[in-house]
């Protein structure tokens, strides 16, 4: 039984490979333009969601005046208690709206209800929905204006680079990113004729008429995962979307402790799994499969077993390597693989729990119920 099993280990990580769009390669990516400050941004109006922002939103706001010139941010105070918008008025943008939002509507999510009342004012053809916690290197907003345009899109997302201090962020979080593209496959999302769509929330450069068309944020009011939702609901509507990395784009949150990221992953894990108890099953299963069973087989098996085993596992390793250079981290992280991939099961499976128990998700204070 075991070189059975150890055998269609090897099999799925040889399949997984040679993929043909290959979304363990570090492809689809875009960086900071070399212009700064000179760039013409009056077609763009920045939408920027707040709740408790006090530590990050002044970097955010003082980063955001490197851009270029004429933009116009239209900050969304989502009932902060620590000064959010008071320290927002200090950071001396010319072109700066404060909304304060209204009380959250039944089967509304608080971001997607701030964004909306945002969307609302905008006046420009472009938008830029951009989380406040977000740090904007000079330039990157002229690219993804230049990627909009020379490429005909309507939806450019950039997955923001996460934080790699700590002990637990240099373990979890670039897996994070890995986990998620083998989930949401970029070359896939970025082909007009795939169905998969996917998208990074942190920062999505959209045409303001693609947001009209869908019926604005109200298209997707309930949705945790609320940024690939968004994109699922464009593309439907027949415009281009794009989604890739890039350094250029950088969070500011702060995951110091395994309970953080623990949390910030169980948020959303078993909506990612649709609330299927079978999906749930299989994907532990496949993960043991994958990346459980390679690890003890070189311990326990022998034979056809232990060699199977051993080529998983360099399999496994090899394939994490392009996600662990893009973030500058040392290669023997991909060593820890087997713990990362369990760790993340355990997630899932908090999250299922939580679900079970009637909580849907929670963020920043707030906890959405099942149903």
């Amino acid at each position: 039984m075991s070189e059975y099993l150890s055998a269609l280990a090897a099999i799925i990580w040889l399949m997984t490979a040679l993929l043909p769009w290959q979304p363990w390669r570090i492809k689809e990516v875009l960086e900071a333009d070399d212009e700064q400050g000179s760039v013409d941004l009056s077609d763009v109006t920045l939408v920027i969601p707040a709740r408790d922002e006090a530590p990050v939103i002044a970097d955010t706001l003082q980063a955001i005046k490197l851009q270029g010139q004429g933009l116009r941010v239209i900050l969304v105070d989502d009932e902060s208690t620590d000064g959010t918008a008071e320290i927002a008025l200090n950071q001396g943008l010319v072109n700066l709206d404060i909304i304060r939002s209204g009380s959250l509507p039944k089967d509304w999510t608080g971001k997607l209800w701030a964004q909306e009342q945002g969307l609302n004012a905008v006046k420009t053809p472009l938008i830029l929905l951009l989380d406040a916690d977000i740090h904007l290197m000079p330039g990157i907003l002229a690219s993804l204006i230049n990627k909009r345009n020379s490429e005909n899109l309507q939806f450019v997302s950039l997955m923001a680079m996460l934080k790699v201090d700590s002990f637990w962020e240099k373990m979890l979080m670039p897996a994070f990113i890995y986990f998620f593209k083998m989930l949401y496959p970029f070359a896939l999302a970025n082909n007009p004729q795939s169905k998969i769509a996917a998208a990074a929330g942190g920062c999505i450069l959209v045409d303001t008429a693609a947001l009209q068309a869908i019926g604005g944020m109200a298209a997707i009011k309930g949705a945790v995962i609320d940024d690939c939702s968004l994109a699922k609901k464009v593309k439907q509507a027949g415009y281009k979307t794009w989604v890739g990395l890039t350094h250029g784009v950088i969070s500011q949150r702060p995951y110091v402790s395994l309970t953080e990221i623990w949390d910030m992953v169980a948020r959303t894990a078993y909506t990612q799994l649709l609330y299927s108890k079978s999906l749930l099953l299989v994907c532990t299963v496949i993960m043991t499969l994958m990346y459980v069973l390679p690890l003890m087989g070189l311990v326990c098996f022998s034979g056809n077993a232990w060699f199977f085993s051993l080529f998983s596992v360099v399999v496994m390793l090899r394939l994490y390597l392009p996600t662990l250079g893009f973030y500058a981290l040392n290669r023997a992280w991909a060593l820890s693989m087997p713990v990362i991939a369990g760790l993340y099961l355990l997630m899932t499976w908090t999250s299922a729990i939580r679900y079970w128990r009637g909580e849907r998700s929670r963020r920043k204070g707030r906890i959405y119920q099942k149903g």
